[in-house]
């Protein structure tokens, strides 16, 4: 539904995903006046959750997430454990195993929470994972501030002296995991394939400096808070965005896309969430030349291709255990990733794809309804692909849970290619917005000492295409808010995040705002339009 006129911005922040929010909180709680433009009817971009009901062919009164749902950089994202989900009503619920990869001919390999048991399961490779990802949990947080800044500037975090013993052992797992050395420090299938498995949470040929350090982080995470669900579904950290958004004056418009600079209101900044090629789009002949080919130049990513099933029961998983798990892994064996991830670089659709599989059901009982719960799945196929995944990525998990055809009451399969349709960011089915590599995790989406700013035209970059990158994190939001308000409001300190007191004051407005709004006026340059 279409929100009512907003009144004239300082800032206008272009999509309503995690990070586009977390620019406009950061920018409003400035004290600055923020309009958001979201294209979609709903809000929340990569983490709506919605009841798809019987139009789209889903039972109606179970809700969906539409691309996220398992939120491990949640808990550990500077950003948000700032702004405090869990004061501002959102419980996020980590499974007692984060993580589980079943194997064909062997038990299933789990990544418990607890880090002892895991170890315990791992039988002769337990030491190795103990001293490895034991270790980086210990000291998550400097791990997260590693992988979650800007690349451009060191984390005050990583002054702390626990450094010295966090960052060599994140550089040499990454190194291990991400060149063909990779076969330590872990000598049996099950360690490995628990590892690749959630490595391959970015897209891309194995192995890979990028996906060694997705596992090196998202590894050592699992052992540390979890990978928690949020209850109700990943809108709920949205909503909580937007609350605080309007709570400190902010409006959010729906049903209005922008297609180019035209299409925004007159304000002194502008931020994008949005691809990299779409911001060269919407910002036409007004960018340097170089900026805009590079922008342009972005290589897309491989791609996900989505099932959201509906169930009459949990999936019947072959080994048990493995059901105890927010996230499960199908990929079978480490050679078989490997092979199937290459065929995907190719171009070619592989017949057994790497698939993740999520039922928020195991963390959040309320999300089942009358006996009928949602699973998530989503399998990694070429961009672009057209073909419907749904029997590919069934057939995958019966694979694995025999019987699981018997307990699916209902499915819906969104090809690559369609991704697009409810997210205009997911070109081609590309949820990174981009190429994970590690020099495309540094020089993303170009190399210049500024990611996130759009030449001199008062307009930034603030998606998942700018470090640190895909993941619900809100981070590249926070850390291009920050240089807006430096640069073009002349506010040097960042705004506190933590939760308020209600605002008792007129809709749309907030404690100080007329006065920063008229400070940020006076202190800006040349207008954004």
């Amino acid at each position: 539904m279409r929100t009512s006129p907003a009144p004239p911005a300082d800032a206008v922040v272009v999509g309503s995903g995690p990070n586009g929010l977390s620019a406009a909180v950061t920018l409003a709680r400035a004290g600055l006046a923020v309009q958001v433009l979201e294209a979609q009817p709903t809000i929340g971009g990569g983490a709506r959750t919605m009841d798809l009901g019987l139009g789209d062919g889903l039972a109606g009164g179970l809700v969906h997430d539409l691309c996220s749902a398992v939120h491990p950089l949640a808990l550990a994202s500077p950003f948000l454990s700032s702004f405090d989900l869990s004061a501002r009503g959102v419980r996020m619920v980590a499974p007692e195993a984060s993580y589980a990869h079943p194997l064909d001919d062997a038990p299933a390999a789990i990544a418990w929470r607890d880090v002892e048991r895991t170890a315990e399961g791992l039988g002769a490779d337990g030491p190795a994972w103990r001293a490895t990802l034991g270790r980086l949990a210990e000291d998550q947080d400097l791990v997260a501030a590693l992988a979650l800044g800007d690349k451009r500037t060191l984390p005050p975090e990583l002054l702390d002296p626990r450094t010295l013993r966090a960052v060599p052992l994140f550089a040499a797992l990454l190194g291990l995991q991400g060149t063909p050395a990779w076969r330590l420090p872990f000598r049996t299938e099950r360690a490995r394939a628990l590892l690749t498995g959630v490595g391959a949470h970015a897209i891309g040929t194995l192995p890979s400096l990028a996906l060694g350090a997705t596992a090196a982080l998202l590894g050592a995470l699992a052992h540390g808070a979890g990978w928690p669900i949020p209850v109700g579904g990943s809108q709920a950290i949205i909503d909580a965005l937007v609350a605080d958004l309007r709570a400190h004056g902010g409006t959010v418009t729906t049903g209005n896309r922008v297609r180019t600079w035209r299409d925004v209101p007159p304000a002194r900044a502008v931020l994008l969430d949005t691809t990299a090629p779409a911001a060269a789009d919407i910002l036409a002949n007004r960018l340097p030349p170089h900026l805009q080919r590079a922008l342009r130049a972005v290589p897309q990513g491989n791609a996900a291709a989505k099932v959201d099933f509906v169930l009459s029961g949990p999936v019947p998983w072959r080994d048990a255990e493995v059901g105890r798990a927010g996230t499960q892994h199908l990929g079978g064996t480490r050679a078989e990733m490997v092979a199937t991830e290459a065929q995907v670089a190719a171009g070619h659709l592989p017949e057994r794809p790497l698939t993740l599989v999520s039922d928020p059901t195991v963390a959040d009982p309320s999300r089942s309804r009358e006996g009928l719960r949602p699973l998530w799945a989503y399998a990694h196929v070429p961009a672009g692909d057209t073909t419907d995944p749904t029997e590919r990525v069934t057939a995958q998990i019966e694979r694995f849970a025999p019987g699981f055809r018997d307990v699916v009451v209902a499915s819906r399969g969104i090809p690559a290619a369609q991704m697009v349709h409810h997210n205009p960011s997911l070109a081609g089915g590309d949820i990174a917005l981009g190429a994970v590599t590690m020099a495309r995790m540094i020089a993303r989406p170009t190399a210049l000492p500024d990611p996130y700013r759009l030449g001199a035209t008062g307009w930034y970059l603030c998606s998942a295409a700018t470090p640190p990158g895909p993941g619900v994190h809100s981070m590249a939001g926070w850390h291009a808010a920050r240089r807006v308000l430096r640069r073009e409001f002349g506010i040097r300190e960042a705004p506190d995040l933590a939760p308020d007191v209600a605002q008792d004051v007129a809709p749309g407005r907030s404690p100080g705002h007329s006065e920063m709004s008229g400070r940020a006026q006076r202190s800006a340059g040349s207008p954004a339009d």
